[in-house]
Formats: structure tokens, sequence, C-alpha cells
């Protein structure tokens, strides 16, 4: 376990920061005597319900719509167990160790708030597989996002119940096989425990969070890129000139305006420029608009992650245990419907389908000699002979095309279950799974504008461009020589995009990430 961070986890005080440890690394996780403490008295109070031999929902009843089932105390922890294995009915690919180390870790932190009535057993159980990095087997599709996550979740407590499969170093394995292993015992579920366990978002939130991290990387990415785009096109800094964003009073379009001028500034391509001499009277919206267009995906990044940050601070299991005067009481409510979830979700697609969207329309720009600022065609020199750049154009189109059909809101669909008793659902986890693969479309259209800028910027040799941004076209060229005549290109593609997506062009420019994120 050496290397490997230790957190402490206190409830309802995940940062940013810390979940972004968590979901780019394996970590220790305690949790101070305090959470124990509530964990401990919440528990009790549910011995207290039940012994007052009155029914309450998920404690001694059956679910959805067979709440009015009363369950007898002999039976109730096969009650939990069945509840399990019959959610236990995820389909799809597994979610990947990352995504499942977050859902654990908020589920952790959800139920040390001391209102889900489970013993610390199972909160211990949890941290076992965290501290141990067991990855229980969580097939990806299956949840609408209402009632909680409940077939995911169901997954994630099986492997507690040494049933199932876990991954281990990468390798799958029987669950029992792996708890015998690190001399963790498999949990048998107390009343309440099973349903505290898989009512809740947390699958739908470190979906969501995937997202969010992956949307805040592309647009930082993206600025310095469209940058590299004005430089290499010859366009004009005079639409990021900060009095212009300033009347108009955006957060975001303020600071993706300031990033611009302080990126572009010092070029020698930018000061070859001559307005007087030059015909275009504006430049195309691509160039122009960037500071409008990427500073409201800025801010609707923010808007989701303000969002996300509550709701992974959130309990969102049902019912929960609270006290009145007369003593403890289990409440029925509906924190586990995802709706803010989802909502978020959808923001950020419409985010990264835009940052998307502007970064092919400058490909488009960069290889039209029309509207270059004096770059060949298809930045290539003896074009026709060569394609250039011409096919690699037609991909960030057709990945900018299929954004824009995955960024159709999913919160706005909803279909009934169990029975017309759950009639109404968030379609959250779907709204937040899709993020992935959006965000690898567009760090690849991004890549391809890497690949296109900086070919640009060396067709203006002689002439240099500004210091950060000289930084970032070295980086390129590490990676990627020169496009002199046609040669296979896509692994050029694949290895901009992999700078994309490893922060190698955001890195040396802390610069970004000072003023722009409201939520830290």
């Amino acid at each position: 376990m050496d290397g490997i961070k230790q957190l402490t986890l206190n409830p309802r005080q995940l940062s940013f920061e810390m979940l972004r440890d968590i979901y780019e690394r394996p970590v220790i996780l305690t949790l101070p005597d305090s959470a124990y403490a509530a964990i401990d008295a919440s528990h009790e109070d549910v011995r207290t319900i039940i012994a007052r031999d009155k029914s309450a929902y998920g404690i001694n009843t059956g679910f959805g719509l067979l709440a009015k089932t009363r369950i007898s105390d002999d039976q109730l922890e096969l009650l939990q167990r069945n509840l399990i294995v019959s959610h236990s009915v995820g389909t799809g690919d597994a979610l990947p160790a990352d995504v499942v180390r977050l859902i654990m870790v908020m589920k952790v932190a959800s139920l040390a708030q001391g209102v889900s009535g489970v013993r610390r057993v199972v909160v211990d159980s949890l941290l076992g597989l965290i501290n141990n990095q067991i990855t229980p087997h969580i097939p990806a599709k299956g949840s609408v996002g209402a009632s909680g996550d409940l077939a995911p979740l169901s997954h994630m407590t099986l492997a507690m119940m040494g049933e199932g499969h876990v991954y281990v170093d990468g390798k799958k394995v029987l669950a029992a096989d792996a708890l015998a292993q690190h001399g963790l015992e498999p949990i048998t579920l107390a009343a309440k425990e099973g349903l505290a366990l898989i009512n809740g978002t947390q699958v739908s939130t470190a979906l969501a969070l995937r997202g969010y991290f992956l949307a805040r990387d592309l647009l930082e990415t993206a600025t310095i890129v469209g940058s590299l785009s004005i430089d290499a096109a010859k366009g004009s800094d005079a639409p990021f000139d900060a009095r212009i964003h300033e009347v108009r009073g955006h957060h975001g379009q303020i600071e993706i305006a300031k990033a611009h001028r302080q990126l572009i500034k010092g070029s020698a391509i930018r000061a070859s420029h001559n307005d007087e001499q030059d015909d275009r009277v504006q430049d195309p919206y691509c160039l122009r608009c960037q500071p409008q267009v990427m500073g409201a995906c800025l801010d609707i990044i923010n808007q989701a992650g303000k969002t996300l940050l509550i709701e992974a601070n959130a309990v969102t299991d049902n019912p929960l245990i609270f006290n009145n005067d007369d003593g403890p009481v289990a409440i029925s409510g509906g924190n586990f419907h995802a709706e803010p979830v989802a909502f978020a979700a959808d923001m950020l697609a419409l985010a990264i389908a835009e940052i998307g969207s502007m970064s092919e329309r400058r490909v488009a720009l960069l290889i039209d000699a029309t509207l270059s600022g004096g770059l060949p065609p298809f930045l290539v020199e003896n074009a026709g002979v060569n394609s250039g750049f011409m096919i690699a154009h037609v991909t960030a189109a057709a990945l900018a095309s299929e954004n824009k059909s995955m960024a159709h809101p999913g919160s706005v669909d909803s279909i009934p279950t169990s029975a017309n008793q759950e009639d109404h659902v968030s379609m959250a986890t779907y709204c937040a799974r899709r993020l992935y693969e959006m965000a690898q479309n567009t760090a690849t259209i991004i890549g391809i504008e890497l690949l296109a800028a900086g070919q640009g910027i060396d067709f203006h040799r002689g002439l240099d461009t500004s210091e950060a941004l000289k930084t970032a076209h070295q980086k390129l060229r590490e990676q990627v020589t020169f496009y002199d005549k046609d040669r296979y290109l896509a692994p050029d593609i694949e290895a901009a995009k992999q700078l994309v997506l490893d922060g190698s062009l955001t890195n040396h420019w802390q610069a970004l990430r000072n003023d722009w994120y409201e939520s830290k």
C-alpha cells in the first residue's frame, strides 16, 4: 500500500479535489470516530423501530408496490438478501475501476452521515473493498435513475456478500475468493441495510463526475488549441478585448476571452497581420466567438459541477431515519430520484458537444485556403498529389455530428416501472454514461485541430508564435512530425488525441485553472 494516498472522509466534506484524487488513483480511506458514532446511533434507532412491531417501509415491509406486505422479524435478513439477488439484473460492459471506486466512496459518505440505519460493519465492508483495491463487477446498463441506481448498486452489494464477481489487479475473479484472499468476511445484511445500499444516486453521480472532469479538461485544452488556430489563421485579436466582454457580463465569456488574450500575447505571427492590408473584415465565428460560445460552455460546466458536488455529499437512500420528540422514525421520501444529476449530465453533454463542434469548424477553416490566412489548401504542400488533412476533417465532422445526436437531453425521457408505483424516472444513469463516449469524440476532434493548427504554425516559418503557444506546439512536435506529404495519418490523430486527454498541453499553463471554476 506504499505510495497510495490516504484520505480521511468527513461526511459532507467531499471536494472536487478529493473526488478527482479518488477517481484517478486508488486510495486508502478512513472515517473519523464521529462518523462511526452517528452510524451506531442510527442503527440503534432502526432496532427501536423494529421493536415497536409496527410497519416501517423497507425495514419490515416489502418494496415498491409490495410496501404494504408486512415481513416477520425472523425473515428480515432473508428479505434483504432476496432484495439484492433479485435486483442484480444489470447488463452490458462492466463499469471501469475508477468509476466504481467513486461509487463506493460516495456510498460510504452517504451512509456515514447516520440517517440510513446501517451497522458500522456495512460501512467497513465497503471500506475493505476500497482499501484493498477490490472492484465489484457492475454492469453499466439497467438503471433508470429513480428508486436509486438499483441494479448497479445491487451488483456492488453482491460483492460485499461474497457473491458475484470482482476485479483484482484487472482480473475477474469470484467475489468470495477475493474477500478470502484479503482476509475480509462476507457480510450478512440486517434489516434496512440492503435497501440503504441500493437506494441512491451514486452510480449516476460517479458517471456524471467522470463527464464533468472530462468536460473541464476538454475546455481547457480546446482553449489552447483554439488560440493556436487563431495564430495559424492570422486571426484578429480585437474580438478578445476585455471591454467587449465586460459589458456583457458573463463569467465564462470574460474568462475565456482573458485566456485567449494571454495565450496569443507576443506572437510574431499575430503581429504580422496588418488589418489594413487584409480584406477579411471580420473572422468567422469559430475564431471570433470563442469567448461567447466556450464561455457559455464554461458557465454550464460550472452549474453542473455545483449540482454534482452537492449530490456527491448527499444522502439519497430511502427511508431515512430521524428522531422526533417521541423517538426515532423512518420517513419515506424520494431523494433517490436522480433528476438533478440527469439535468447536470444533460448540461455537460451540451458543453462537450459544443466544444467539439467549434473545434471541427476551426479545422474546416484551416484547410480552406479561402479562409485560412494564406495557408495552402488542406494544409499540405503540392495539394492534389497530396490530400493532406482533407479526410481528417471528415473524421472530425463525423464525430461532431455523432455528438449532436448523443447530446439530445435524456432527462426529458421517462418510462414507468414497478407496476406504475415508480411512474416517473430520470434516466440519469444513461444521461451520465454517454458523456464518456462524447468526450472521446470531442478529444479526437480537438486532436485533429491540434494537428491542423500545428501544421499552420509551421507554414509561418520565420515567425514565432507566442511563448505559451510555442510550448503547446513543441509538445505536439515531440509526438508528431510535420506533415510534408501524405502518410498514414490515423496514428498521428491518436497521438494528438492522447495529448488532449493526458493534460500535456495544459499542465504547464496553470492560469487556466485559477479563476474559471466557481465550485472548487
